[in-house]
C-alpha cells in the first residue's frame, strides 16, 4: 500500500483555510456552513484559494475584510 505524504504548502493552505472561514463566519455573524456557501456563491472561496499565501501574512481582520470586499464586488450583501 502506497503512502502519500502531503507537502508543507498544501498543509499550510489547508490550515489557513480551516482557520479563516470560521473567522469570516464570526466577523459577519454567520455559522461556518453559511459562511462557506456565501464564499462559494460570491467568489470569496476562489479568491481565498488563489491568494491564500498573501492573505495569511496579513492581520486576520484585514484578511477577512479583503475576502468580504471580493464577495461584495460580486454581489454579496451580508
Amino acid at each position: 500500500m502506497e503512502s502519500k505524504v502531503m507537502d508543507k504548502a498544501t498543509s499550510d493552505k489547508i490550515s489557513f483555510m480551516t482557520y479563516i472561514v470560521p473567522a469570516f463566519a464570526d466577523a459577519y455573524k454567520m455559522n461556518v456552513q453559511d459562511a462557506y456557501f456565501y464564499l462559494k456563491k460570491y467568489g470569496g472561496w476562489d479568491f481565498l484559494t488563489t491568494h491564500w499565501w498573501a492573505l495569511h501574512t496579513d492581520n486576520d481582520i484585514w484578511a477577512v475584510r479583503d475576502i468580504y470586499e471580493i464577495c461584495y464586488q460580486n454581489g454579496g450583501l451580508k
